[in-house]
């Protein structure tokens, strides 16, 4: 294994050309910016393509590791490390910048350079968060990503932008602070900062309780659960369409990373005991809010709902306590941030042209944009759960790991499959089919190649991994099976 340091670059690369574009400004050449920051996304995709190729299969200990000091006054290290549980996310995050500063290449053109800063410097926190093996410094990377995604909401979103962007700030926030409590406990108990040694500590049930719900509190938010999920729509309606594919596809995602990383190995006997709570959680996040996606009259909404209903079989999965249903709720994250991203990329598609996101005012799309109509059909039908997609895959496994924990609880879980294709399918009908009904419908024009290129290259992302999920699983595979053994250990003295 190479001894260069990957996941710093991985992590500071996108961070310091976000500092080139905040130090050139755009006012003079914006066509320089663009290009900047398109060469730092992909630089920082290229810096963690040796995750995937030199990754060793069948090894559940940490690979890549970085250490260095710190704050030695408080034992504090930059320590970073990936495992099968975390390595995904770093490449999911690389790749998804590269999305995000393509599909605002021509449709921000105010503030240029510092919604391109932005989107670069929220890239390398949220991998500085999948990678992060010391607590504190897991807790920065954590906090400082709310920043980025708290000034592109508020600075490039919609009318309403000012309140989403601090109900977003105040919800992530206010959950957190219960977090750092939790973390300086575990801190004066172990007197280290290093996670792993966190997963080691012998805790009574007690504690063991009091810290689950202290990190629920923040990882809930983000995933978001419910009932702590009402401020993901109005952050989803008032993003600019990068600010909500990134917030989809990669920030939900730090809340669920958060329970296996912490929640679930520092306090098993916790886990155990509340599981039934989180299951009940998770399933009132599948039924009902995927019910609440169906009447929504907004196409932005209703993504941003079928998101929470999605993301419940995320935590219902790592609940249940079995291999397939956990395997199952990685592949589910994985697979979330593309569909979840390519829904939103084709949302912006349409409001670029149109500037309404509200599904009455289309009707007929199929007749004037035909290339687009194709690649919004496929991933509508991921969202829904089609087979041969990677919607249907990890959906599936959560749902045949519900089985082997309990009958009823797959058949709820089971129904989001109708409830997805009703609201998927419902929405899709009232906006492509039909006769071009409005005067605007008419005059709107098929994607471009830009356009174009960018939805196929996400489209091949969400049929991989639909038709071969082997690479995924495969990477997994052992930390999954570490992290049970861990969870199945009693660590009550």
């Amino acid at each position: 294994m190479s001894s260069f340091p990957i996941l710093s670059a991985a992590i500071w690369v996108p961070i310091v050309f976000g500092g080139v574009l905040l130090l050139i400004g755009s006012d003079r050449n914006p066509r320089l910016v663009r290009w900047i920051a398109l060469i730092g996304s992909l630089l920082g995709l290229l810096v963690t393509v040796p995750l995937f190729t030199d990754f060793e299969r069948g090894s559940a200990a940490m690979q890549f590791v970085e250490r260095r000091s710190w704050i030695d006054a408080l034992s504090a290290h930059y320590h970073l490390g990936v495992d099968g549980l975390s390595v995904w996310f770093v490449l999911l995050t690389a790749i998804i910048t590269v999305f995000v500063v393509v599909a605002g290449w021509e449709v921000v053109k105010q503030k240029v350079a510092q919604y391109m800063a932005a989107v670069l410097f929220l890239s390398g926190l949220q991998i500085g968060v999948f990678a992060a093996l010391d607590g504190l410094l897991f807790y920065v990377f954590f906090e400082a990503s709310l920043i980025p995604m708290y000034i592109i909401i508020g600075i490039w979103g919609g009318p309403r932008r000012v309140y989403a962007a601090f109900k977003f700030f105040l919800y992530t926030l206010l959950g957190s602070l219960l977090t750092l409590v939790a973390l300086v406990w575990l801190y004066m108990k172990s007197g280290s900062f290093e996670i792993l040694d966190w997963h080691a500590l012998p805790l009574t049930l007690t504690e063991q309780v009091l810290v689950f719900f202290a990190f629920l509190a923040a990882f809930a938010v983000k995933v978001p659960m419910w009932p702590v999920h009402t401020w993901l729509p109005d952050a989803h309606v008032e993003a600019p369409t990068g600010g909500s594919v990134v917030l989809a596809a990669v920030m939900l995602k730090l809340g669920a990373y958060g329970f296996v990383r912490f929640s679930l190995p520092i306090a098993p006997d916790a886990s155990h005991e509340l599981a039934w709570l989180m299951i009940a959680l998770s399933l009132i996040a599948i039924v009902y809010v995927g019910l609440v996606a169906l009447v929504q009259p907004d196409m932005k909404k209703l993504v941003a709902y079928s998101s929470v209903a999605h993301m419940g079989f995320v935590t219902l999965g790592f609940f249940i306590f079995n291999h397939i249903g956990m395997q199952g709720a990685l592949v589910q994250m994985l697979s979330h941030g593309f569909v979840s991203g390519a829904m939103f990329l084709c949302i912006g598609v349409m409001y670029d042209r149109l500037h309404t996101r509200q599904i009455a005012d289309y009707g007929g799309v199929v007749n004037t944009m035909p290339k687009f109509a194709a690649l919004f059909m496929l991933f509508s039908m991921a969202n829904a759960g089609l087979p041969g997609t990677s919607g249907f895959v990890g959906e599936f496994f959560v749902i045949l790991g519900s089985v082997q924990f309990d009958f009823w609880v797959a058949l709820a879980a089971a129904s989001t499959l109708v409830w997805g294709a009703a609201y998927s399918l419902w929405m899709y009908k009232r906006v492509i089919f039909g006769a071009v009904g409005n005067a605007n419908v008419a005059g709107m024009h098929d994607v471009g190649r830009r356009e174009f290129w960018m939805l196929v290259a996400m489209a091949l992302l969400v049929l991989g991994l639909g038709i071969y999920p082997a690479p995924v699983t495969d990477m997994t595979e052992a930390s999954v099976s570490k992290l049970l053994e861990q969870i199945a250990v009693s660590k009550i003295r």
